[in-house]
């Protein structure tokens, strides 16, 4: 298929998406248009992360190559996520590059994983979403190394299936009912002005006990770890204004 003709193809069936089920299984056919075999997208809002099967929001790559990359601690190893970052347009790499012309040293633990499971050669680029948030979207493939042609517009392709993505996640949020009760809103829109659980007691007429036990729950709703990450996941998820 020539590019024009692909890329409208293409961006056609995203728009058609109505689900991100819906938007990734369009993302697959992507990777065979370009003769890759896997699609992943990555968030990046854990700057402090350490396994990458946290950072995955969809994938297809095999779950035992997500398994050994964590268990052998590569995500430390991997020297392009500074790079990817910092550009604004999809970045190309190919473990079957001769070694002379590769642009950046292969870590020997992550070059022979990825050889296993045949991803050679990869393409990523930087997403940043409405609310601040930043995202990887990543192809890999046992195929040579993209043109420039190709990285342009498997880039305008990204864009717009990201774009879609935003869509159908803002479309969810709003039909899906919060997870927290009316008390518990209650109690996290306090934390977030600053109130310690006694000054939020005293407003909402509730024991410290009962403030803490809200807080709790919320805590554990949204699969948070303390106050300042569920004031902070709270916020995204636009639970609390």
């Amino acid at each position: 298929m020539i590019t024009h003709e692909r890329q409208s193809v293409l961006s056609s069936e995203i728009s058609a998406a109505h689900s991100q089920e819906g938007l990734f299984l369009t993302l697959q056919r992507v990777t065979y248009e370009f003769s890759l075999q896997h699609v992943t997208l990555l968030s990046l809002n854990n700057p402090d992360e350490r396994l990458l099967s946290r950072m995955i929001v969809e994938t297809t790559v095999p779950d035992a190559y997500v398994a050994e990359f964590d268990r052998k601690r590569l995500l430390s190893k991997c020297p392009f996520g500074t790079i990817i970052i910092n550009s604004k347009l999809p970045y190309c790499w190919s473990i079957g590059d001769p070694i002379a012309i590769r642009p950046i040293a292969f870590d020997p633990d992550i070059e022979d994983l990825q050889r296993r499971f045949g991803l050679i050669t990869s393409v990523a680029m930087t997403l940043h979403s409405l609310e601040g948030e930043r995202f990887i979207m990543r192809f890999d493939g046992a195929r040579p190394r993209l043109t420039q042609v190709e990285l342009n517009e498997i880039g305008m392709i990204t864009l717009h299936a990201f774009d879609m993505f935003e869509k159908i996640r803002r479309d969810e949020r709003k039909a899906a009912p919060s997870p927290l009760t009316s008390r518990e809103l209650e109690v996290v829109r306090w934390t977030a002005q600053g109130k310690t659980s006694a000054e939020i007691g005293q407003i909402l007429s509730l024991s410290d006990h009962t403030v803490n036990a809200y807080m709790t729950n919320a805590i554990k709703k949204l699969d948070c770890v303390n106050r300042t990450q569920l004031v902070a996941k709270a916020l995204r998820l636009r639970l609390i204004t």
